[in-house]
């Protein structure tokens, strides 16, 4: 993320935690697929946790979940919330390595569309995977968005509601992620969301 970005997730943190879902069911089931490819003894990174309820939600059921945030704010709260032996928080951009890979399974929920150079992002991504591992990302393509809504996005920006963000269209999108070297499995949506696009890629063995 970019400074601008810290800037925005950290003036939000307090509040972004105590919203609630703005479509439980949607991502209840976003949940359940997730948590159907995740194995007991699995290494799990999750880059752009943000408070941390997913990583809290899924992690008992791994081996281990390293949960990344790039926001000293974001990162305090989740620290502060009841965990498990699983999960870990650290506070560490979205590209950084870890000394714990390579992993089975890394998870990018709503952040590919912030970071900087999501090229690059995904590069780092891929050399920290085993073979055979999986991607599990869920990004915004907000160059699909109506007009009408992509016409609010600038003022959204300038009043502060909106951090900086790449408006990626879908097919942009999954080039990026087979660019990186991963095979898309599966891709879909949840719920109301049909502009947030869930992909499942894997790294060949």
């Amino acid at each position: 993320m970019s400074a601008d970005q810290i800037g925005f997730w950290d003036r939000v943190a307090e509040r972004y935690a105590a919203r609630p879902v703005r479509d439980a069911a949607a991502y209840e089931d976003m949940l359940a697929e997730v948590a159907a490819r995740l194995g007991p003894g699995d290494k799990v990174l999750e880059i752009g946790c943000g408070t941390g309820t997913t990583a809290l939600r899924l992690g008992p059921q791994v081996g281990l979940w390293l949960a990344t945030d790039l926001s000293p704010e974001m990162h305090r709260i989740a620290c502060a919330k009841p965990g498990c032996a699983q999960v870990q928080f650290r506070l560490a951009a979205a590209e950084a390595r870890h000394a714990e890979a390579p992993f089975d399974v890394i998870c990018a929920f709503h952040i590919l569309h912030l970071v900087p150079d999501a090229a690059a992002t995904l590069a780092a991504l891929f050399d920290q995977l085993k073979p055979g591992g999986r991607l599990l990302s869920k990004t915004w393509c907000l160059a699909d968005l109506p007009l009408w809504m992509k016409a609010i996005l600038p003022l959204l920006r300038l009043r502060g509601w909106m951090p900086p963000a790449r408006a990626l269209q879908a097919p942009e999108l999954r080039a990026l992620i087979t660019a990186a070297g991963f095979v898309i499995e599966e891709e879909r949506t949840f719920g109301k969301g049909k502009h947030s696009r869930y992909i499942v890629a894997r790294k060949p063995v």
